[in-house]
């Protein structure tokens, strides 16, 4: 292994000369109480900036094993050190010059939530810390400016490592600095037993009073200004004792069928996609930190043209009049009702025991069917069951609850368990006068066929070959979709994807499913569950090849979004 000074020697005898030069540098080089690793050389200034990777041995980095000895806590502590790295950064990129991306130094960029990253990460045995970023090699046009690369190195990163990935440093070991460390674990603790807790109490989610639910504009993310904070209704508060933060009250929701209701405008959609984003954990002053979902909720809408595979949307769609099979159901361009039946099925074959619905973003005559056109047009001629006649056997018969948002129809008031009104983003219960309005209001009986478990035995495989040498264009397309050797998989409409960086990582893991999983042997369910595994047990590592293939750039996602990126994605 190389030391500093093997770098700086290298530094000076490139200096001036062409720009793949640059590619000698690629090794380990051992600096004083961490180790540098160049990974990734670009090939011109102007090319994606080059991937180097810093290590920090346990004995060096001497975090207390308590801050990252859960799952919870390691991903909060990483998260943390991620952000401050950024911090420390933001003095130095930039400030060796040159042409192109010269000067460059960056990290990932956490959005609210706290995600489990490949920018940062601590291993659980021995303690050593991983720090993956970028740095633009610096250039004179397309020639080696290796001094200032040296600034980098030797000046700039020592710095930021010292003061960020040590234990031992003042950020860290000062009164505020420890204290600050305390409080992100103990966070990450009362997050995790909450979740917990919602199923010991038979909840899908806890919304805590005080919690700031809107955000500041549709692109921040953080919380709104002098916005009304979350209060329970009297009848639906619970108060739970968190490990550390204490007593907490708020709404929790019960499993079953739960309504919000209310007037546009009045928070029915905001209360929505705080449950949605539930699943994940938030950064205190967040306003989220305690909204809490099962974290196997998916979000259900209509998506107008996307790709169905093989699925059994029997349960809502039959005897069509083509006499095309809805138990092996296929379309390159569904419609909004059997893209919305398509997108139940799924979650639920992807293990999801909640369904999260606005009635804005879903397709009408999927989710209700009035008496009136009922009248008009004869159940016989109809080949969709609504929603509203299938959510409650979903419940009773599967255990899988769902919460809807609905501002124009009342016909699932009657098979609702609970009814929330939002009234100027406050809630309040309004169950009893909900039901008792309903019964003026009888559902029309319509003999309908029994709920039936789909098999969930599809087998995805792709037939066209990918390149001779094995390589596989990756591409991410902001929150838009990947693109995997050019077939593009559109992902815009899953809507709990909270961070480009999962994207990234589906694309990663759709390359190593395609050559390794998808090849006719196992269903999808055991496909993605042997890549969760994967992940849960060996990291990104077990995906890309070993830690020197590992891009910084990754944010694990859930099973759920794994399986909807296979679902969605038309070539296999």
């Amino acid at each position: 292994m190389k030391n500093h000074q093997d770098l700086r020697q290298l530094l000076h005898q490139i200096d001036r000369k062409s720009y793949p030069a640059y590619k000698q540098l690629k090794d380990v080089y051992r600096f004083d109480g961490y180790f540098l690793s160049i990974d990734h050389v670009q090939g011109d200034p102007f090319a994606a900036p080059s991937k180097i990777s810093i290590q920090v041995p346990g004995s060096q980095a001497a975090f207390d094993e308590w801050l990252y000895g859960t799952k919870e806590k390691k991903t909060a502590l990483t998260d943390y050190l991620l952000r401050e790295f950024g911090r420390a950064l933001k003095g130095f990129s930039f400030q060796a010059k040159g042409s192109g991306k010269s000067g460059l130094m960056a990290v990932s960029h956490p959005g609210q939530e706290v995600l489990e990253r490949t920018a940062c990460d601590i291993e659980d045995k021995s303690g050593k810390v991983i720090l993956r970023m970028e740095v633009g090699f610096p250039a004179n046009g397309r020639t080696v400016n290796s001094r200032e690369l040296e600034k980098i190195f030797f000046d700039y990163l020592p710095v930021c490592v010292n003061k960020v990935l040590l234990s031992s440093s003042e950020l860290h070991s000062s009164p505020q600095g420890a204290k600050k460390l305390k409080q992100v674990a103990e966070l990450a603790e009362d997050q995790a037993f909450l979740r917990q807790e919602l199923k010991r109490l038979g909840l899908v989610a806890f919304v805590a009073n005080g919690a700031i639910l809107p955000r500041e504009s549709g692109v921040s993310q953080r919380p709104m200004k002098q916005a009304v904070p979350f209060q329970s209704p009297e009848e639906m508060e619970i108060t739970l004792q968190l490990p550390h933060h204490g007593a907490i009250s708020g709404m929790g929701i019960p499993k079953g069928v739960t309504m919000i209701v209310g007037g546009g405008y009045h928070g029915k959609s905001t209360l929505l996609k705080a449950l949605e984003l539930g699943v994940y954990n938030h950064v205190a002053g967040d306003g989220r930190e305690f909204v809490i979902t099962d974290d196997t909720a998916m979000k259900i809408r209509a998506e107008d043209g996307r790709s169905v595979k093989q699925a059994d949307i029997s349960l809502f769609i039959n005897n069509l009049p083509n006499g095309k099979d809805t138990v092996h159901f296929e379309t390159e361009d569904a419609s909004g009702s059997t893209s919305q039946a398509a997108n139940v099925v799924e979650a639920w074959e992807a293990g999801s025991q909640v369904f999260l619905i606005d009635e804005d973003t879903s397709a009408t005559n999927f989710m209700i069917r009035d008496e009136l056109m009922q009248r008009v047009v004869h159940q016989e001629l109809e080949p969709i069951t609504p929603f509203t006649m299938r959510v409650r056997e979903l419940y009773d018969q599967f255990g899988i609850s769902t919460v809807l948002v609905a501002g124009s129809s009342g016909s699932y008031f009657h098979v609702s368990d609970h009814v929330i009104q939002m009234n100027q983003y406050k809630p309040y219960e309004i169950t009893e006068l909900a039901k008792k309005e309903a019964a003026e209001f009888p559902l029309p009986s319509v003999p309908v066929m029994p709920v039936q478990r789909p098999a969930f035995d599809r087998v995805f495989r792709q037939d066209r070959k990918f390149g001779a040498d094995g390589r596989v264009k990756l591409k991410t397309m902001g929150m838009d979709g990947v693109s995997v050797n050019r077939d593009t998989i559109d992902l815009r409409y899953v809507e709990q994807l909270a961070d480009a960086e999962q994207l990234t990582a589906l694309a990663q893991i759709m390359k190593y499913m395609r050559m390794q999983v998808l090849d006719g042997r196992l269903t999808l369910q055991q496909a993605v569950g042997h890549v969760v595994k994967l992940l849960r047990e060996k990291g990104f590592e077990a995906i890309c090849g070993g830690s020197s293939g590992v891009p910084g750039n990754l944010a694990v996602p859930r099973a759920q979004e794994i399986f909807a990126c296979v679902n969605r994605w038309r070539e296999l």
